[in-house]
């Protein structure tokens, strides 16, 4: 019962556990139950059991954990997995960090878009579109003079949405485990220049928390506060002061 007494207490005492270590504790659970010649045939019916009732577990949320854990830097090489699993899994993390690049795009062009259609214009543009004007001739005349020797050199292959995903996903690979200490959310913060796009799939994905524990001590909490003596609190003081209850160290 050891390994269970040590994840209950993993998932149960992290500050911030997040869906993603549940995939590699759910594995390694199973792992470790698995009979031994040595068990006693109490021993062998008690892992027999658990392992049912573990393997019956998370049928239906196992691509939800798997790419939580691919996108926390302390368990992103999987191991728990298949190289044909894993690769299924980053697949779907490229497609949906892709989504979120065009959609970004999109809003990008909506909010362009309406300025052109404002259509007004202050000095200081109209005198930058005078000036385009001017280069935009002389480049012509550039371009009229030494295009047929340059143009092969100037002409690039515009990168695409997926193109920039894949390379962020290869250098995220290319990274260096995290110690299991580490916060994940503090890893993205520090990193999300680096991973514009993947960053935001993660900080989606890690939000989600891997137990209720933290809820149920929210829960905790407020029945500390609400005493018979303190009944009549309105319920935004009551929010207020368990907003500062759980921050308040932060």
């Amino acid at each position: 019962m050891k390994p269970m007494k040590v994840a209950t207490l993993a998932i149960s005492e992290e500050t911030r556990p997040t869906l993603s270590i549940v995939a590699p504790l759910h594995a390694q659970l199973v792992h470790q139950l698995q009979d031994n010649p040595s068990d006693s045939t109490l021993t062998r019916e008690l892992k027999t059991t658990i392992c049912q009732d573990l393997n019956k577990r998370y049928l239906n949320e196992k691509e939800a954990l798997y790419k939580a854990s691919a996108l926390d830097p302390r368990f992103k090489a999987l191991p728990f997995l298949s190289e044909d699993e894993r690769e299924d899994v980053y697949n779907g993390i490229t497609a949906e960090a892709t989504r979120t690049k065009w959609a970004l795009q999109q809003s990008k062009s909506g909010l362009e878009a309406e300025s052109m259609e404002d259509g007004s214009q202050d000095p200081d543009q109209e005198d930058m579109s005078a000036t385009s004007v001017s280069k935009s001739s002389k480049l012509c005349s550039l371009a009229d003079l030494l295009g047929q020797t340059y143009a092969a050199g100037a002409a690039k292959k515009l990168k695409t949405a997926e193109d920039q995903v894949m390379e962020e996903i290869t250098k995220y690979k290319e990274e260096a485990p995290l110690a299991l200490g580490v916060n994940p959310l503090e890893w993205w913060k520090e990193h999300e220049g680096r991973y514009p796009f993947l960053s935001k799939v993660a900080k989606k994905h890690l939000c989600i928390p891997g137990t209720s524990v933290p809820s149920e001590r929210v829960f905790s909490t407020a029945g500390d506060i609400i005493t018979a003596k303190r009944s009549a609190i309105a319920p935004e003081h009551l929010d207020q002061l368990l907003f500062l209850n759980k921050n308040i160290k932060h």
